[in-house]
This record gives C-alpha cells, structure tokens and sequence, in this order.
C-alpha cells in the first residue's frame, strides 16, 4: 500500500552507522579531526536512544558550516602554562568536539596530578550534548563539571524577553565496575531540540515551558520558538543560567548567549562560544580522610535506589547496552535523509 515504506524500519549496527555519518561530514567538507570527532558524539546520542541528540542534529551541524558559522577543517591547538592547573584549547572556530579529544589528557593528567584541574576551550561550536566530556573523565577515574552558554532563548525568571541560554551543566562521578553517575541537562525546563520535536510532531507543549513573543505563558511550540523558553525551578534555575554565563562566557574569556545571538543572528545554527571543563581527582580531595571515596559513593547510590529512585542516565545505559549489542534502529524517514545529505552534501540544507 502506498505510504507503508516509511513506516519501515532499519537496523544498522554502530560501526555502519558511524562510516555513513562520517561520511557525511566529509563530503560536506569537514577535515579528518572534525569530522571523526563530531560522528563520535553523534553515535553516542543514537547508540543511548538519546534521539534529540543523534543524527537529528547532522542537519544544523551542516546547516551551519553552510552559513559560514564553523569551521570545517578547523585544526584546533593546545595552549599550556607550566604549574598552572588550567589547561586552554582553541577550537580555531571549529567544533568543541574535537578541541575537547584535543586537550583531555592533558586535563586528565594535570586533575590526577594537582587533585583539580580545568580545561578553557574557547571560540568553538558547541555541538549536541555535555555528556561525552563528563564520560570521559569519569573513564580516567574522574568526577567532572562541565557548562557552556548557548545562545539567548530563555527569559530570566520575572523576565519577558529572551536573554540567558539554555545553558546546559554537567556532572559526573566515576563508579568503579559499573556506569557512572552522571547527569546532563539544560537549566531551561525543556531543551530547545524538545521543542522543535513537538512542533515536528503537531504536539502542544506543557504548560510552564515557554512563553510568547509578549512575555505570555504558551503552549504553542511555534509562538515558543518565537518567544522564550522558561529555566527550570523559577529563580533557582535562572541563577544557575546566570552562573554558567559568568563561568562559562564572562570569566574564560568568550561570548555571552545574547553576544553568540547576536554573532548568529539567528537560532538555527549551532551556537558559537566557550565551555568549561572543571576535573576533580576524588582521591586526592579525600586523601588522609577515613573511608574510600569511591566504596562511600555506593552506598549513597545504593540508599537511593534502595528506597526505589532511579539514579539518572540508567536508562541510557540500558539502552546503550542493546545498541552495542543489536545496534539501533532507524526510520525509513531516517535512512532516507541519511542518504540525501550523503548525496548532496550542503545543497541538501537550506
């Protein structure tokens, strides 16, 4: 019957699906560095059923190379000063993706070595999701704060016009023998990417999520979009925005979310900024203490889930755990658009 193929689906196991994705990237004039990098992260969002965080986002990642806002064969470059616990990348106007693979073992080795350390990357495109940094520290026995700002889209609590960024914060802590605790998410009630899926799907928003072009409550994802999305928990959500800002922009030396809107001049492309990466050795802050840091972590994560919470991300590990296994399945809406931007390369974004 007409219509029934895309119903359909597909299942491609991760390593295919990375190949397709890079080379994607390629063809649309991405260098080894960038590309590579930016398809790990992407893989990531898929292989975890994070959908809003998977191929979903090739689209404006090439949207953006298109519009000139990143640098595709951007070679990004590690800066370090002797003794000193910050460790800075240039991203060169490319991806953070690959400024950040850059200079992580230097952050690494300096937290292990100083009990902290931070990593600056600035003037990079912030793509996707927080979570890979923070997994990767928690790999190297590390527990981590990751920030960045993102562009103008959230009115500070009592305010009316878009002026914080959805502002996404990051934490992990390493568990040995088992899936970190870590969680990842925007200090706005809803992340942009929410909203423009429930505006795909013809769905109304929650109310409390956004309000209008004149500072009204809406439901309506399009009059969302136009307007400005909500922090989370009022005032509390709004300070934390504003302490990414600080931190994140103002104090690494980078763009603001209303100065990266305004550098953009729109919200469709990825956001151009800083992020900052804060490592901590557990080891070396407990040192001479009673008690392993890490053996004292579990049986706080075991009281918790003793009385029946979910820690969070279990169910991304859950899912990650049958993608590694079975890979993961696509649309035939999905493998199709694969296959058009494969073909086309950037004639194939607007």
């Amino acid at each position: 019957a007409e219509g029934t193929e895309m119903t359909e689906e597909t299942v491609v196991t991760l390593a295919a699906l990375k190949e397709r994705v890079e080379a994607i990237f390629r063809k649309a004039g991405l260098n080894d560095t960038q590309a590579t990098a930016i398809s790990r992260v992407i893989i990531a969002g898929e292989r975890d059923g994070c959908k809003s965080h998977g191929i979903y986002r090739i689209e404006g990642a090439l949207r953006t190379v298109k519009a000139g806002k990143v640098k595709p064969d951007a070679t990004p470059e590690l800066f370090i000063e002797e003794g000193s616990a910050i460790v800075k990348v240039n991203a060169g106007g490319g991806f953070a993706n690959a400024a950040f693979e850059l200079g992580i073992a230097e952050l690494a080795g300096r937290a292990v070595k100083l009990g902290l350390a931070a990593m600056v990357i600035n003037d990079c495109t912030h793509f996707s999701a927080l979570w890979p940094e923070v997994k990767a520290l928690t790999e190297r026995g590390l527990a981590g704060i990751v920030m960045c700002p993102s562009y103008a889209t959230v009115a500070p609590t009592g305010g009316n016009k878009p002026l914080l960024g959805t502002n996404p914060f990051a934490f992990g802590w390493p568990r040995q023998g088992g899936s970190p605790y870590v969680f990842d998410f925007a200090t706005s009630v809803a992340a942009r990417g929410e909203i423009e899926l429930h505006r795909r799907a013809g769905k109304q928003l929650p109310e409390g999520w956004a309000i209008d072009a004149d500072g009204n409550p809406t439901t309506d994802p399009e009059a969302a979009l136009a307007g400005a999305m909500l922090p989370f928990g009022g005032h509390k959500g709004s300070a934390i925005a504003t302490m990414v800002e600080l931190l994140a922009g103002i104090m690494i030396g980078d763009l603001t979310s209303p100065e990266v809107l305004d550098y953009l001049g729109t919200t469709t492309l990825a956001p151009f900024h800083g992020e900052l990466i804060l490592a901590f050795s557990p080891e070396a802050f407990a040192k001479g203490r009673p008690g392993d840091p890490f053996a004292r972590a579990e049986v706080l994560f075991e009281a918790i889930v003793g009385q029946g919470a979910r820690l969070p991300s279990q169910r991304r590990f859950a899912a990650r755990r049958t993608s590694e296994s079975e890979g993961v399945t696509l649309s035939a809406a999905e493998i199709q658009q694969l296959e058009r931007l494969l073909d086309k390369g950037l004639d194939a974004v607007s």
